[in-house]
């Protein structure tokens, strides 16, 4: 299992807003981090083949990024998920599994999985309306695994999520990390030095470090800090 990016650049005019970014990602959880506007997100949307590189290559095993083979190990949640209210929960599931091509019976038994996993299951016939942030981020979550996905990919997935919330996130990824690469988005450092095995740190469209959590040796906050020379808050 190995997701290579070769140098990858996207611009957009004159502004780069990813800048010559190499790294092999391999099974575990990479914490991306960085401040707002540092490339996070658009790195994650051409890892995704959502966005086009200007230049460079993604591979997972040998497989190019625009296949179908990679998007059908691939997981999304994105920034911003887009949801359909007056659907319920299960409904939903069951709507983007035929989307992405699930058999009808495999599909039931999936939503019935995932909504247990992401402790839904008592709300899955409510419309999602009536969810609260961190329930549709739950929801997101486990759209994101319908396929069982190999490359799980979250941009900033703890937004708006409270305490407990994030306990439950936290745990749900560490599990996800036992048996895939997941790479989680966030500005929130806490989060990543909780579950991460492995951290990225992005500045200005560059990667500016990439190693272990065992590495750091230090508080990653005051790593972070030292990095980026910069007030954090949101921590």
């Amino acid at each position: 299992m190995e997701l290579m990016i070769e140098q990858l650049e996207r611009k957009y005019g004159e502004k780069t807003a990813v800048a010559n970014v190499s790294l092999t990602l391999h099974q575990g959880i990479y914490g991306l981090l960085g401040a707002n506007g540092a490339g996070k997100t658009t790195l994650m949307r051409m890892l995704c083949g959502i966005l086009k590189p200007t230049s460079g290559r993604i591979t997972f095993d040998h497989m190019d990024v625009n296949s179908e083979e990679y998007r059908a190990r691939l997981g999304y949640l994105p920034q911003d998920f887009g949801y359909y209210p007056e659907f319920s929960g299960q409904d939903f599931l069951m709507y983007l599994a035929a989307l992405k091509g699930l058999y009808k019976k495999t599909a039931q038994r999936k939503v019935k999985e995932l909504l247990e996993l992401v402790s839904l299951t008592e709300v899955s016939k409510k419309k999602i309306k009536t969810y609260s942030g961190g329930m549709k981020q739950r929801l997101g979550i486990a759209q994101a695994l319908l396929n069982e996905p190999e490359i799980i990919v979250l941009d900033e997935p703890t937004a708006g999520l409270d305490p407990k919330e994030r306990v439950r996130f936290r745990n749900l990824i560490e599990d996800l990390g036992k048996e895939s690469i997941v790479l989680l988005s966030t500005h929130i450092v806490s989060d990543i030095e909780h579950i991460a095995d492995y951290v990225l740190l992005m500045k200005d469209g560059r990667l500016i470090y990439n190693g272990s959590m065992d590495k750091i040796g230090k508080d990653l906050e005051e790593f972070y800090l030292e990095q980026f020379g910069e007030e954090k808050d949101n921590v």
